[in-house]
C-alpha cells in the first residue's frame, strides 16, 4: 500500500479508535501497519509471526483480540475460512474475493454487478443486509500449472 494511503488509513484508525473508546497503543498501531501492508488477507498466526519480528514480546492472544477488535470497529473485515482459520482484510471498501481451494490465496476483484446483487425476497423479510460480498473459489493460475 502505498505510503499517502497507509497514513490516511492510519488517521482512520486513530479516530476510530477514539470513537470506540480503544486506546491508540503501540500495539494495535503495529499491529495494523502490519495488516495495512498485507496482500494475502492473513489469519492471525501469519500476522502474529510477522508482529513478533518487531514487538518480541507480543502474545498470540493480543494478535488475535486486536484483529477481532479491528472488524469490530469496522477498519478490517474477516473473510471466513471454511473450516480453515480466519482471515483479516484491510480492503473494508466493497469488492469481492477469489480463493484457490488448493493453496488457500485469496484476491480481492471488483465487479460492479455483483455489488448490486439482488437480494432474495426471503432475506429481505428475515434480515436487515449491511453488506454484498461474494466469494468466487476455484484453482488459481499458479495451482493449475502445477
Amino acid at each position: 500500500m502505498k505510503e499517502n494511503l497507509i497514513d490516511s488509513s492510519v488517521v482512520l484508525f486513530e479516530v476510530r479508535c477514539r470513537e470506540n473508546n480503544l486506546k491508540i497503543t503501540p500495539q494495535r498501531t503495529e499491529i495494523y501497519k502490519e495488516l495495512l501492508k498485507a496482500k494475502d488477507h492473513p489469519s492471525a498466526d501469519m500476522m502474529y509471526k510477522r508482529i513478533k519480528k518487531n514487538l518480541p514480546n507480543i502474545s498470540f492472544d493480543t494478535v488475535y483480540r486486536t484483529l477481532l477488535s479491528f472488524s469490530e470497529i469496522g477498519i478490517a473485515d474477516i473473510v471466513e475460512g471454511y473450516g480453515e482459520p480466519k482471515r483479516f482484510d484491510p480492503n473494508i471498501h466493497d469488492h469481492h474475493h477469489f480463493r484457490c481451494i488448493k493453496c488457500g490465496n485469496i484476491i480481492d476483484f471488483r465487479c460492479e454487478l455483483y455489488d448490486n446483487i439482488e437480494i432474495p425476497e426471503e432475506i429481505k423479510k428475515e434480515f436487515y443486509v449491511t453488506k454484498r460480498r461474494v466469494i468466487l473459489e476455484g484453482i488459481c493460475k499458479n495451482c493449475s500449472k502445477k
